[in-house]
């Protein structure tokens, strides 16, 4: 496998790659991920490839949990993927082909050796990224997606003209909805019926002798099992060689933090704050997020009303004014996101901090939608929530809140389907939909 460095490449160490033409070392847009790439790559590289695609992953999952009509789920999908992780056909006139392969193959690579760590990993590992196989397959150029089959040499056995025959009627009878015309053309393959499962459970193909006939137009179901069981072999095979792996010490940090991120749902960057941020005050914490240094000051020195100044400005005043990089080493800390609360600093007993979705009963959670944002017990936005609670996607969770609590269609999220991933997030776009509410009555 690859082995990243340190070094900063020159621009004669750059090989360059004319857009538009097709890429030696990844000939098809599809791939199996079969060959570990031989690259010589930077640590940035290491973790931008990986991050990346870890941010697709989630996405990607975030848009399944939601239960998206398939055609939306699509579409969203694909506008994420060319604005964050494109990845052009070969009849692509102006793209980099050989860049954006190589982004791709990295992150794969990257993130395979991360999730091979435990059974929970790697089995969430491989739902995603078929599911992401599945979407490329399904949008990909028709000629070059034929080739790329070929390529991979599946070895399926054509069901022969006599067997074809033996058996029309119940072939016929497994495709009762197409026309003669375009049975007439079809061609079938046999495999061991549970490479199929889900054609034989759907009663989609005739099986017999422990093989199933899967007709060419069902192809892909073939292919997605072809891919998931591949995967889950390299991944059994990574996690049985990966005590013996000579990393580079500076990579454990990396891999850890890419798969505590997959484990929460999460992947997104930090909040930056907008100039709107300084127009909230104490007297609107109730309804915003962002306040600067003054206003915090008075807001928490209310919350202490019962402690005297002295003890106010010696225990608390100095923290306060730190984490604004007023004090100490000065650094502005971020505010904490989505996937930090959930997995760091759990809270205990007396503790107020944490994530309602995450860290409150199902009763609790129930009592505080209903009191707080009129969230009727009975309604299908909380069973919405409390399904996605219940899968641990509390991410899901929260932005389904913020869809019937903001009047947004479902789906949309936070816009174009982005799901909640920072609290800051969650309350800036809150203010920019009551903001444009109040535009649009004025205008009226």
């Amino acid at each position: 496998m690859f082995k990243p460095t340190v070094r900063v490449k020159t621009e004669g160490d750059v090989k360059v790659h004319k857009r538009g033409a097709p890429s030696s070392r990844y000939p098809y847009r599809l791939n199996f991920y079969d060959k570990p790439p031989t690259l010589d790559i930077t640590l940035d590289e290491f973790e931008t490839a990986a991050l990346t695609r870890l941010r697709v992953l989630t996405y990607l999952e975030a848009l399944q949990q939601r239960s998206l009509p398939s055609a939306q789920l699509s579409s969203t999908l694909a506008a994420y993927l060319k604005q964050h992780l494109p990845l052009s056909a070969n009849t692509a006139r102006t793209a980099d082909l050989e860049t954006e392969r190589r982004l791709d193959a990295i992150g794969h690579w990257v993130l395979r050796l991360s999730f091979s760590r435990s059974p929970e990993l790697r089995a969430r590992f491989v739902r995603a990224e078929t599911a992401l196989f599945k979407h490329r397959f399904e949008t990909d150029d028709a000629a070059e997606r034929s080739v790329f089959l070929h390529a991979l040499d599946l070895s399926w056995a054509v069901v022969s003209d006599a067997e074809r025959t033996r058996y029309w009627p119940q072939l016929r009878d497994t495709m009762w909805w197409a026309k003669e015309s375009a049975l007439a053309t079809e061609t079938w393959f046999k495999v061991p019926w549970a490479s199929v499962p889900d054609l034989v459970a759907q009663r989609r193909v005739f099986v017999r002798a422990g093989q199933a006939f899967v007709p060419q137009s069902m192809q892909i179901s073939l292919v997605l099992q072809a891919f998931s069981a591949r995967l889950e072999a390299a991944l059994e095979l990574t996690a049985k060689n990966l005590p013996r792996l000579d990393e580079d010490e500076r990579l454990a940090p990396v891999i850890d933090h890419l798969a505590a991120s997959f484990l929460s749902g999460l992947a997104g960057a930090e909040y930056t704050p907008s100039d709107s941020a300084a127009l909230v005050t104490a007297e609107m914490v109730d309804d915003g997020i962002g306040l600067p240094l003054d206003e915090a000051l008075i807001f928490w020195r209310r919350m202490f009303a019962t402690t005297s100044d002295d003890k106010f400005n010696k225990e608390y005043r100095y923290n306060i004014r730190h984490s604004y990089g007023q004090e100490g080493r000065r650094a502005n800390y971020p505010p904490r996101s989505c996937q930090q609360i959930l997995t760091t600093h759990q809270p205990g007993t007396g503790d107020s901090h944490g994530c309602p979705f995450r860290h409150f009963s199902v009763d609790n959670l129930t009592t505080f939608l209903v009191s707080n944002y009129r969230i009727e017990r009975s309604s299908p936005e909380m069973k919405d929530i409390l399904d996605s609670v219940k899968g641990s996607a509390y991410h899901v969770a929260c932005t389904r809140l913020f869809e019937a609590t903001r009047g947004v269609k479902k789906g949309e999220g936070l816009g174009g389907g982005e799901s909640v991933t920072h609290p800051n997030k969650f309350t800036a776009r809150s203010i920019e939909i009551e903001a444009e509410r109040v535009e649009g009555l004025r205008m009226e």
